[in-house]
């Protein structure tokens, strides 16, 4: 992972995979700035190259999203630094909870292939005969504990969620999650497009209030597809088109056995990435 960037007035102190967190060197100042990079991860790989504009056009997706969830969130007033205006949001500092709010809307990726084995999806019923890329019956919850960075994250019960955070918060986290994933399915629906899946991430204030924090709705976090192929597409592929990294996930998946260092990105499936990110944002905010 590339050496965080120096910002005048900022004191580094975590990365991620694809975010850079930073405090404020003023002790009284407890804000955080939070910097989206371009890097690109896969099969919790950071690869290589990243994707030009990546960090502006995830900023750029949270910061729409934000503004139009009705939702305690995490975000505050101030001046972002010029160096990484655009790509950065001045954030409160809360303390996170260590699930993540994943909400299926749609029969796909790793719900599919536990589904073709169990008839499950993590673990949740449900009717036999559905196709890849079907609607659900009801928007599922279904959470992960958020593993340290290196490890894997895990899918967890509802039950092991109680465990992680208590009976009344984990049944919070599971109704907020759940009304912002049909809020956000229904504006995506009017735009043409599917939100087939997505995850949140929440935080709790000083004050006790749960926000919804990290990023929110972007290409990285969900999965959107196009409605209209959806409708009428003949193959998985036609139908299941998707405005995020799988282009990089499935060159990955067909010329690397998961051994090592992943290879270097080609150009074209860096630029083909970038350009699914794009026209994401335009087709949403258009």
């Amino acid at each position: 992972m590339s050496e965080a960037q120096s910002i005048p007035g900022w004191r580094h102190i975590y990365s991620g995979k694809v975010r850079d967190l930073y405090a404020c060197e003023d002790p009284g100042d407890t804000r955080i700035l939070v910097v989206a990079s371009d890097r690109v991860s896969a099969f919790d790989f950071v690869l290589s190259p990243g994707i030009p504009q990546k960090g502006e056009l995830l900023t750029t997706l949270s910061r729409w999203w934000f503004d139009r969830l009705d939702t305690p969130n995490h975000l505050v007033d101030g001046e972002i630094p010029d160096a990484v205006a655009g790509r950065s949001m001045l954030v409160m500092a809360l303390d996170m909870l260590p699930v993540e709010c994943v909400v299926r809307g749609y029969l796909t990726g790793s719900g599919w292939a536990e589904y073709t084995e169990h008839g499950t999806v993590c673990g949740i019923p449900l009717p036999a005969g559905l196709q890849n890329g079907d609607r659900l019956p009801e928007p599922l919850f279904t959470p992960a504990y958020k593993a340290p960075m290196g490890e894997h994250d895990e899918n967890i019960t509802f039950e092991r969620t109680v465990e992680l955070v208590g009976a009344e918060r984990a049944a919070q986290l599971r109704d907020v999650s759940l009304d912002l994933y049909r809020r956000a399915a229904a504006i995506a629906e009017e735009k043409g497009l599917i939100l087939a899946d997505t995850k949140f991430e929440f935080g709790v204030d000083a004050d006790g209030i749960l926000r919804l924090a990290d990023e929110v709705l972007t290409s990285d976090s969900s999965r959107y597809w196009d409605a209209e192929a959806w409708r009428t597409g003949s193959t998985p592929d036609e139908r299941m088109a998707s405005f995020d990294k799988q282009i990089v996930r499935d060159w990955l998946a067909a010329n690397w056995d998961k051994q090592g260092e992943p290879p270097a990105l080609p150009q074209r499936i860096v630029e083909n990435t970038a350009a699914r990110y794009r026209e994401l944002i335009h087709r949403l905010t258009a």
